[in-house]
């Protein structure tokens, strides 16, 4: 899609789940892949998984697919990455993510996500950085997301849409993840609105009401997830200590840093948790 034209998902009349399979028929014409069988977004610091997992077949830039635009964050590819899995299964990899700060609405924001599920992926793996709650965790720190908190307050389901989220962030494939790495912790995501950083206040009214984890993504993109049937594996990856726990001044660029340092070894755990799904 021409980065001068408007977006359709920014049309009122626009059908969101007609605009996912248009764009998932054009990721098949443009990759060669009929079908996708898992499909990940990789977030801060997790881009070098998708090196590791496979055979890439495509790699195509995401603003050649409708609805899709380029990423306003450092740290996110802005493609749409077609790999061959070991196991002869084909995975996309979705580096374009939509903020809900970007203020583009939340169609935009989980387009990605619903044309996933239309490429025929039925499991979500959904990763991001974060700032982490618990002072155990130090910067680079992977971390399994068990639940989440929407602090946006807002939603992808329209009207009467009724979406049970119990086990929303599947026990299961937290099971299969521990069989790689026994160490991982998990943690509830607490996703604000952004794009400024939490509050020491905020960070302890997150503490206060079961939160872990404190980040601007994810959340949103479960839920659409969970809407369209997929099972759903989320990770964080502790980028520093959220403000009030950590004692020094949050910014954009420590959490690049602490994703670069950790890239090859949240890279390759991603890579061999994705083998065992």
């Amino acid at each position: 899609m021409s980065p001068s034209l408007p977006n359709p998902l920014d049309l009122p009349d626009t059908d969101p789940f007609a605009l996912a399979r248009e764009a998932a028929a054009q990721i098949a014409e443009l990759t060669g892949v009929e079908r996708h069988d898992i499909a990940l977004t990789l977030g801060s610091g997790w881009g070098r998984a998708a090196d590791l997992l496979g055979e890439t077949v495509a790699n195509v830039p995401a603003t050649d697919v409708v609805g899709f635009g380029m990423p306003a964050v450092p740290g996110h590819v802005g493609t749409l990455r077609s790999i061959l899995l070991p196991n002869g299964k084909h995975a996309l990899v979705i580096g374009a993510r939509t903020h809900y700060y970007e203020g583009h609405g939340v169609r935009r924001v989980v387009h990605s996500v619903r044309t996933a599920a239309a490429t025929g992926a039925k499991t979500m793996v959904l990763t991001n950085g974060a700032g982490g709650i618990k002072e155990s965790w130090t910067p680079g720190t992977p971390v399994l997301i068990s639940d989440h908190i929407n602090l946006t307050f807002d939603s992808p389901l329209e009207g009467a849409t009724f979406v049970d989220l119990t086990d929303l962030y599947s026990t299961r494939l937290r099971e299969l993840a521990r069989t790689v790495d026994a160490s991982l912790d998990e943690g509830v995501y607490v996703q604000f609105r952004g794009p400024q950083y939490e509050t020491p206040a905020e960070v302890q009214m997150a503490k206060a009401v079961g939160g872990h984890i404190v980040g601007m993504s994810t959340a949103l993109e479960a839920i659409a997830a969970r809407q369209a049937g997929m099972e759903i594996l989320g990770f964080s990856l502790i980028t520093n200590l959220a403000a009030g726990i950590q004692k020094t001044p949050l910014s954009h660029a420590e959490v690049i840093e602490a994703g670069k340092n950790a890239e090859a070894a949240i890279g390759d755990l991603l890579a061999r948790v994705v083998a065992t799904l």
